[in-house]
């Protein structure tokens, strides 16, 4: 039998992204985790991660048990919440940034709302920075989205480069001044996008003002503009305008959950494994 204690380490490291950052996420020392990942493998009689010295790689066998691990924990949890859980009734709001507006999740977010028959999930889609002002003022208790370069305390999900978007074969010299496509202010892609662009002085306009993700990705399959966006956006149409057009690199997009301190600690402690649960698949998926 399986050790839960062995396999929630498992999964953390691997969630995580190394041995040190799941320690601090299971709040044990790092040699512990080590310990836990060694008696994992022992009990297996198979190595379960490939190690170098800057990361790791799950084996054939790992991958096998970790979608075991993932599923003995959240059969765990389920059982572990409804025999526990007190009746929960209230408000709960979630802001998304438009990345994770789409249907799967949302059906994920009605499985877990139907696990506390007196919640109220209300979301929000917007942009990062107005989500996270409203979770500042009380308005929402969760935010999920991406910042660059930022020290918010949120926790990190994953982070990727943040790229000058265009079109896979753009014909010529970009034009002159830049012309780009940005989502509203306070948007942290913009404010890279402009700062960098300043920094190496380069002129731009402000060619297209979008609302949504959608409008944004128009503007430059048509090669009416260029627009900062996450390497993972980009899909087979696009491609990422590099130094051989004269653009600066940009920073990381940092992917962060956010979580207001005075709320129902219990109810948010849920939704976040599940949104971070999901985060982890979709990113396996890409």
């Amino acid at each position: 039998m399986f050790d839960t204690l062995l396999l929630r380490t498992f999964v953390a490291v691997v969630d995580e992204q190394g041995f040190s950052r799941a320690a601090l996420k299971l709040h044990l020392t790092q040699s512990a985790v080590s310990g836990h990942l060694r008696r994992l493998e022992q009990q297996v009689g198979k190595p379960l991660l490939q190690r170098t010295t800057r990361s790791q790689q799950l084996t054939a066998d790992g991958e096998r048990l970790m979608a075991y691990a993932r599923a003995i924990l959240a059969l765990n949890r389920d059982a572990w919440t409804e025999l526990t859980q007190v009746p929960f009734h209230g408000r709960v709001g979630l802001g998304l940034s438009e990345d994770f507006a789409e249907p799967r999740l949302l059906r994920t977010l009605q499985v877990f709302a139907g696990q506390y028959p007196g919640l109220q999930l209300d979301i929000q889609v917007g942009i990062p920075g107005t989500l996270l002002e409203l979770l500042a003022q009380g308005g929402l208790q969760l935010v999920v989205g991406s910042l660059c370069e930022t020290t918010a305390p949120g926790r990190l999900l994953w982070s990727e480069p943040l790229v000058w978007a265009g079109l896979a074969q753009p014909a010529g010299a970009l034009p002159e001044p830049l012309p780009l496509a940005l989502f509203p202010e306070p948007c942290p892609y913009r404010a890279a996008a402009l700062g960098r662009l300043a920094q190496a002085g380069i002129a731009q306009r402000t060619a297209m003002l979008c609302s949504s993700h959608g409008a944004l990705r128009a503007a430059v399959l048509s090669g009416f503009a260029v627009a900062p966006m996450a390497l993972s956006q980009l899909g087979a149409e696009l491609s990422a305008l590099g130094a051989e057009y004269g653009l600066p690199p940009l920073p990381d997009a940092q992917f962060r959950l956010f979580t207001a301190p005075e709320a129902d600690q219990t109810v948010l402690a849920a939704l976040s494994q599940v949104l971070v649960e999901y985060c982890s698949s979709w990113r396996s998926a890409l």
